[in-house]
Formats: C-alpha cells, sequence, structure tokens
C-alpha cells in the first residue's frame, strides 16, 4: 500500500501474525537512522498503543484509562535490532524477565559475538570479550550500563514515552558538538536520554546474539571513527549532568561518577600510556637511552598525524594498516623479551614481569569463569600486539576526521553515478557447446538500462522502448514528484513476486492525517542550504581542531612530565631489592622503578580488579537467573500441551484466495522467513 512516507508491505505468516516492511522516500520523510527510529517509536507507541485509549476518553472514565494506558506502557517491550543479527527465543526471552522483575528498567541489552574471519575479526572478538566481562560487569554492578547496543536490545515503552526522551531523541542538530553526540551514535545517547530520566539500563550475561562484525581493516577503522566521539560526548555529557542524575537516578552514585572519570582519564590519556609503552619497548630490545627511545616512540604518531591532516581518508587508513603491522612485530618482540629475559635473570618480580603475569592471568580466570568463551582466549595475543593500533593511531584518526559525520558504510549511489552506468544485458537463452579448441556461445539478450525511480535508494529497471519512463525520469531529476511515478514499485513488486500473490490495499483514512503530522512536526526532509551546510562544515572543523589541540596537548603534557623526570634520573625513582625466584634477595642488585610509571601501572592494574570482583559477583547473579529462567521454562512447557503443527487458515478477508492455494504458497514462503535462527510463526 502506498503511504504518505512512501510504502508499506504487509505478509500474514501462517499462524495469523504480520511481518511489517516499511519503505521510505526521501523526498517525503528524512532519512537516516535515527529518524527511522523516531518514525517507528512515534508509530508504535503513539499510533498503535496510546490511541486506542484516546479514542475511549468521552465514553469512558479518565482515571480508570490513565491506569490501563500507564500499565500497558508499563508492560509494552520494543526489541532493537540490526538487520544481520542471529539469536535464540531464550535470549529474548532472558531480556523480558529483566525488566519484568523490576520497573525501573527501561531497557536491557545481551552478549553480542562478532561473527566473521581475519585478523580484525579475531581483534574483535577478543575486545568484546574483554568489553563485556570487565567492563559491562562492572558498569552493571557499581551503577549502571551506560550503553544498550541498538543492534540488539529491549527498550521499554514508558521509558521511551517518558519526558524528554523521545521528544529529545526527535531533536534536529544544529550544533557541531550535536551532530557528533545525536547521529554518529544514536543508540548511546538515546541510552543518556534514560539515564538522565531515572531509567536503569542492565546487562544480561546470558542473553547471546551474532552479528558481522568488519572484516576489512577500512571498515573497522570508520566504524570506530563513528563510535568513538560518540561515547566520549555523551559520556561528558552524563558528567556534566552528574549532579542532577543522580538525583534523579538512584543507580547512578557519586562513587560511580567518579569511577566513570577515572575511566575516562585513561582513555583520554591512552595514547601517551601507549608511546611510552613504545619507548619501553626501543628500550627493552634495543637497549637505547630512555630519552631517545621516547623520542623514537613519539616520531612515528607524529607523522600519522600529518598524513591525517594532509591526506585523504583512504590513504590514513592504508598508512595505519602499514603502522599497525610495524607496532605487531615490535609488540610481539617485546613480549618474548620479556620473558626471556625473565629467564636470564631468574626473577619475575619486576614492574614489566609483574604486569605481565597479572595480565595473562588475569584473562585466564576470566575467560575459566566463562566456559563457553574460554576459546577467545586465543585471540588475546593478536589483541594485544595490536593495542598500538587500535589505541594510538585509531585515536589519532578519529579525532582528526572528527569533522567528518558519514558513516562510512552506507553511503548511497549518486545519481551522477547511477547515470553513467551502462545498460545490463539480461540473458533470456544461452546455448554453449566446444568444438576442438573453440568454443562456441550463443545468446538472446534483452537490453534494459537503470533509472532513478522517486526513492533515491531504489533502483528500477526500465525497458528501452517506455517513452513517457523517460519523461517521468527526467521530471524527476528537475525534483518535480510525480504521483504516478511513486506508484510504480507497486507495479514492479507485483511483477518480480513469484511466491505470493500481492494484494494492493489503501491505507485507513484515520492513519493518513497521523503520518502528516509526524512528517510536518518532526520527519519533514530537511531543505538544503547551502549557506547552512557551509556554516556547519566550518564549525565542525573548528570542533575538530579544539578537540584535537585539548586532547593532544593532554597526552603531550604526560609525556614531556615523563621525559623531564627521565633527565632529573635517580632523584625521583624508587629503589628496590633484586628478588630471585625462590624468594631470596640478590645481594648488590637494585631495581630501580619510575614512580610516575609505577603510579600509573598500580592505577590500571587497580581498575582490572575493581573489574574483576564485579565480573565474579556478575557471574554468580547470572548463574542464578539462568537456573531460574530454565525452571520456570520446563514447569510451562509442562502446563501447556503441544502446539500443533498444522497452522490454523487464514483469515479469508485478508487474502481473498482459496485455502489450498495460500497452503501451497506457505510451504514455499516458510523458508524464507527463517530469520536469524527463529522461525518467525507465532511471532510478534
Amino acid at each position: 500500500m502506498s503511504t504518505p512516507y512512501g510504502g508499506r508491505i504487509c505478509y500474514v505468516l501462517p499462524n495469523g501474525n504480520h511481518l511489517y516492511i516499511h519503505l521510505k522516500d526521501k523526498l517525503r520523510i528524512r532519512h537516516k537512522k535515527r529518524w527511522s527510529q523516531v518514525m517507528y517509536l512515534y508509530y508504535l507507541l503513539g499510533w498503535k498503543l496510546t490511541r486506542k485509549y484516546l479514542i475511549r476518553q468521552d465514553s469512558e472514565d479518565h482515571k480508570i484509562l490513565e491506569q490501563q494506558l500507564k500499565k500497558e506502557k508499563q508492560n509494552t517491550y520494543i526489541l532493537a535490532l540490526d538487520g544481520d543479527m542471529n539469536f535464540q527465543p531464550s535470549a529474548l526471552m532472558l531480556l523480558i524477565d529483566r525488566l519484568r522483575m523490576y520497573p525501573t528498567v527501561g531497557a536491557a541489552c545481551g552478549r553480542i559475538h562478532p561473527t566473521g574471519f581475519g585478523p580484525t575479526v579475531w581483534f574483535q572478538k577478543f575486545e568484546y570479550a574483554v568489553c563485556h566481562w570487565f567492563q559491562k560487569t562492572a558498569e552493571h554492578v557499581f551503577g549502571c550500563v551506560l550503553c544498550s547496543p541498538g543492534c540488539f536490545s529491549l527498550f521499554r515503552g514508558a521509558a521511551l514515552m517518558d519526558d524528554n526522551v523521545m521528544k529529545k531523541y526527535a531533536t534536529k542538530a544544529t550544533e557541531a558538538a550535536q551532530y557528533v553526540q545525536y547521529d554518529q551514535g544514536e543508540d548511546r545517547w538515546l541510552c543518556t536520554l534514560l539515564l538522565q530520566q531515572g531509567w536503569r539500563i542492565e546487562y544480561t550475561a546470558s542473553s547471546d546474539s551474532y552479528t558481522n562484525a568488519p572484516q576489512e581493516f577500512k571498515e573497522f577503522y570508520n566504524q570506530r571513527r563513528r563510535w568513538g566521539p560518540s561515547s566520549l560526548a555523551n559520556t561528558l555529557d552524563l558528567l556534566n549532568t552528574g549532579k542532577e542524575t543522580s538525583r534523579k537516578n538512584s543507580s547512578i552514585s557519586r562513587l560511580y561518577i567518579l569511577y566513570q572519570i577515572l575511566q575516562t582519564a585513561f582513555s583520554i590519556l591512552a595514547p601517551a600510556t601507549v608511546c611510552l609503552m613504545i619507548a619501553g619497548c626501543f628500550t627493552f630490545i634495543f637497549g637505547l637511552n630512555g630519552n631517545i627511545s621516547l623520542f623514537l616512540a613519539v616520531l612515528p604518531p607524529v607523522f600519522y598525524m600529518v598524513i591525517c591532516f594532509t591526506c585523504k581518508s583512504d590513504n590514513q587508513i592504508l598508512v595505519a594498516g602499514f603502522m599497525s603491522i610495524f607496532y605487531a612485530f615490535l609488540m610481539a618482540a617485546t613480549f618474548l623479551s620479556i620473558i626471556v629475559d625473565m629467564v636470564k635473570q631468574q626473577t619475575f618480580i619486576t614492574p614489566s614481569g609483574l604486569f605481565f603475569i597479572f595480565l595473562v592471568v588475569l584473562y585466564f580466570v576470566a575467560a575459566l569463569m566463562h566456559p563457553q568463551e574460554f576459546h577467545l582466549v586465543l585471540y588475546g595475543f593478536i589483541y594485544i600486539i595490536c593495542v598500538p593500533s587500535a589505541y594510538l593511531l585509531l585515536n589519532i584518526y578519529t579525532l582528526v576526521n572528527l569533522n567528518n559525520i558519514s558513516w562510512g558504510t552506507r553511503e548511497t549511489a549518486t545519481y551522477e553515478k547511477l547515470g553513467t552506468r551502462k545498460a545490463k544485458k539480461y540473458v533470456k537463452y544461452e546455448k554453449k557447446c566446444k568444438c576442438l579448441c573453440w568454443n562456441l556461445e550463443f545468446q538472446v539478450n534483452e537490453d534494459q538500462k537503470i533509472s532513478a525511480s522517486s526513492n533515491p535508494e531504489e533502483v528500477v529497471l526500465l525497458n528501452d522502448a517506455s517513452e513517457s519512463q523517460n519523461e517521468e525520469t527526467e521530471n524527476f531529476e528537475a525534483g518535480a514528484i510525480d504521483d504516478t511515478v511513486d506508484e510504480r514499485w507497486i507495479q514492479q513488486l507485483q511483477e518480480n513476486t513469484d511466491h505470493i500473490e500481492l494484494v494492493e490495499d489503501k491505507l485507513d483514512e484515520d492513519e493518513i492525517p497521523f503520518w502528516k503530522g509526524l512528517i510536518h512536526y518532526y520527519l519533514e526532509p530537511l531543505k538544503e542550504d547551502k549557506q547552512k551546510q557551509s556554516e556547519i562544515i566550518k564549525d565542525l572543523r573548528n570542533l575538530r581542531n579544539k578537540a584535537t589541540f585539548v586532547f593532544f596537548f593532554i597526552n603531550c603534557l604526560w609525556i614531556v612530565c615523563t621525559f623531564f623526570l627521565q633527565l632529573i634520573g635517580s632523584g625521583v625513582s624508587i629503589n628496590l631489592p633484586k628478588i630471585s625466584v625462590d624468594g631470596e634477595t640478590v645481594k648488590d642488585a637494585e631495581i630501580h622503578i619510575d614512580a610516575i610509571g609505577l603510579v600509573i601501572l598500580l592505577g590500571f592494574a587497580g581498575l582490572l580488579m575493581l573489574q574483576f570482583v564485579s565480573m565474579i559477583y556478575h557471574r554468580i547473579y547470572t548463574l542464578i537467573h539462568r537456573m531460574a529462567y530454565i525452571g520456570s521454562a520446563s514447569k510451562e512447557s509442562e502446563k501447556k500441551p503441544l502446539l500443533k503443527s498444522k497452522a490454523e487458515p487464514w483469515d479469508p478477508e485478508m487474502i481473498p484466495e482459496p485455502e489450498k492455494n495460500i497452503q501451497k504458497k506457505r510451504k514455499s514462503f516458510d523458508g524464507q522467513l527463517e530469520y536469524s535462527g527463529i522461525n518467525c510463526h507465532g511471532m510478534d
């Protein structure tokens, strides 16, 4: 059916459930991911949920209606998914349990597992594991989860409909910082709004889902270019309103805000910390002077920063790839040298040795506490040798490209590019034969060309003989919207559908004013204002320059302080006696430790230990939840009779077709709707 925003397709599934597909026209409604979410949420929560109570206002008691509406909003859940997600029904039920048990929980997320093959995916597998094992659990235990990822999360209707949540989420970005915070990580911003309104976000480790991770180095860098600034912007926004948020949200205390401040400080100082680590690698492997090693460690990041300011994005990523390989070999050599040095000196009681053993034991024990994910330890080595790429080069790339607010992986082809495509040949008949050393081919082709439809995301095939359609294409390129062109997708969909006979329908007359009003107030396409766009570009560059200056000034200040402390020498170092493996003190042998480096090491180790303790508590908590779910599920299966294998007949009013034909088409369509491990039969 045709709608004010484009079109809608409704499939009636074998058990009577409906699968809706909304087709957006960029000329009629605002595009991009956040605006699609605004469209769906207002439709589900505004039209589907609230409207039925507004209709009954004149005939029923207002207080009773308000109580019923409040109860239904509290018990309405919306599952947010990405198209490539794979999960089982039990994962969704575990999320529903969290929202049903605790009325103050506004959203719940599960364990995301990246899938794919290659070094980039292997790095992400261990990175995701570490983030969920330590960071997510620490946030859940000590306070509240800051981000419920949009790829697989369950949201409560009452939380989304709360004050300053959906209405503020539908705010158009007008400042440079808002473009970064609002549109680069829309799921993180929505969670920030929920937290500021007093709702809690929880993490359920036993709810597993699987997503396709970026397999190419370029795609990975572009993805993190969006995630990094958005996460930092939302964290700073939450810390800025920490006093007000802690009053509204009982899950966010002053101590938790202090924990987030420390976490943010360590993330900001990550490039300088990596540079100091690389300097230690040069000193440890090549025996260079500390100051010379520090100078050599700083040169590559400075060089890469110049590349990022002067070259295109593709060249920046290419250079980062080569530098990542160099750093990976350097890190691998460093860890091997640390092991050899401990063997030679017959002691592991050194700062580097103790920290190395501490990390290995910590990750190994964490993996033992997650038996189903223990194999991810194999990717730990790749994660460690890629630390300079992920925490040094990626930070530089992200900050220097802060003014780039494009997605980088979802841009659609422009009409200029579509116009340059050659005509495609569709083979109607083909015959091949071989005679001695000659290959003979005979083909009958139909020439078809590509033309732009009324939807910029849709590519329509047109026959060369259609002159009227050529005129429609010219009118569209000139900016005119013709209603006759708009309905072309319905005709083509009917022509190309083999499995099911489609019936064209009309939108309910009562629903049309809702969509027109929603589009008018929130989703009207943005008009192109070249002057405004130039101002936004200028503001984004200024924001990039300011953020880059502050970020790297703090890191440079930290490196300079370390440099002068090394110049001073033993005056600020700590001398400790050398202890052998058997526990005896070696005479006339001391270990010199930099005081500043020791403070950083202890701070980082303390933060990891804090997260490790929270992980132990959360594992016990998850075990209890899992056992309770299995017990309740087994009881429910004993009470309820098994469903009949044969589906009930469909309503003949929905699809005017004999039942026999429906059963045939149902079988052919059944295999296509098994989505990510879930059979769509019976799923709402």
